[in-house]
């Protein structure tokens, strides 16, 4: 009988890499409040649990403590205390997480998970330590969350895919450019009522999404130094595989070179409909397009 825990595993292992951020990101959610469950039995504070966690946890705005504890540039990416803070981001991650995937890699999605973090950082401890408004709070202030993040993967393929139409409740279709215009204008307009940090940050990661989405359909990927680097560490810690030696008859060389052939032309058509959609929107694909475009999702 299988168990609960190697269904989740299988589960991680097989889903997609919108599924795996989501993992991760519950997991690290579940293992805080079950530690916090723990220190309130022992007779301790969950309140002070918290605090030391985010102490250590969080990235700071303060440039001193940053040098001290550069690791929170990573994981305050993944940490959350509040259940509906975890929740919005990660029905935002889900939604969002999977219309990128069907026009770009799910590399590119993780890509833009970690740089849209760092770009989100990156912009509070900036405007922390510029803005004299931030001046009496830069030494105290902490961003935590996956916000920026995910703003990145929004911002970044409603730029890529702006006129991708998507069915809200009560409202009808709705094409995601317009959603992005609205997630960026709640964020500026909420900085100076509640959460500046929080809202900043988010701001960096749409930074970060919006120039990944133009160089992208200019033909450039300025994320791919980033992920060539993920996957050098990766190589560092895999088992490499004992070298074989093979041989091909002339035909099956000619059988791989039809279907690496019959791959790329196949290719090429796909992204000449992602570029018509992109342009014109989904409706101004023929029947045809339409049709191949459903049979490459039943793929992925």
């Amino acid at each position: 009988m299988v168990s609960i825990a190697d269904e989740i595993r299988a589960s991680f292992r097989k889903g997609s890499v919108v599924t795996k951020l989501i993992y991760v990101n519950l997991g690290v959610f579940l293992a805080i409040k079950l530690i916090s469950v723990i220190f309130f039995l022992a007779g301790y504070s969950i309140q002070d649990f918290e605090a030391v966690l985010l102490r250590y946890l969080a990235v700071p705005s303060g440039i001193g403590d940053l040098i001290l504890k550069p690791w929170t540039l990573i994981t305050y990416m993944f940490l959350h205390v509040g259940f509906l803070h975890i929740l919005g981001n990660l029905l935002w991650l889900f939604w969002f997480g999977r219309i990128f995937i069907r026009y770009l890699s799910e590399k590119q999605l993780l890509t833009s998970y970690f740089l849209g973090g760092l770009a989100g950082a990156a912009l509070f401890i900036i405007s922390f330590n510029l803005f004299p408004i931030f001046e009496g709070t830069v030494e105290h202030a902490i961003a935590f969350g996956a916000s920026a993040s995910i703003t990145a993967i929004v911002i970044a393929i409603a730029v890529y895919a702006p006129d991708y139409t998507v069915y809200l409740p009560f409202i009808g279709p709705v094409k995601i450019k317009y959603i992005a215009l609205i997630f960026i204008a709640l964020d500026l307009i909420q900085i100076p009522v509640s959460n500046a940090g929080g809202h900043i940050a988010h701001l960096g990661g749409a930074v970060y999404g919006y120039f990944f989405a133009v160089s992208l359909r200019k033909g450039k990927d300025i994320g791919k130094g980033f992920s060539a680097l993920t996957d050098s560490i990766v190589s560092l810690f895999s088992r490499k595989p004992n070298m074989k030696v093979s041989y091909k008859s002339k035909a099956r060389e000619m059988d791989d070179f039809d279907y690496n052939k019959s791959k790329a032309d196949h290719q090429k058509e796909i992204d000449k409909i992602l570029d018509k959609i992109a342009k014109s929107g989904y409706d101004s694909l023929t029947k045809k397009e339409k049709e191949t475009l459903f049979r490459m999702s039943k793929k992925s």
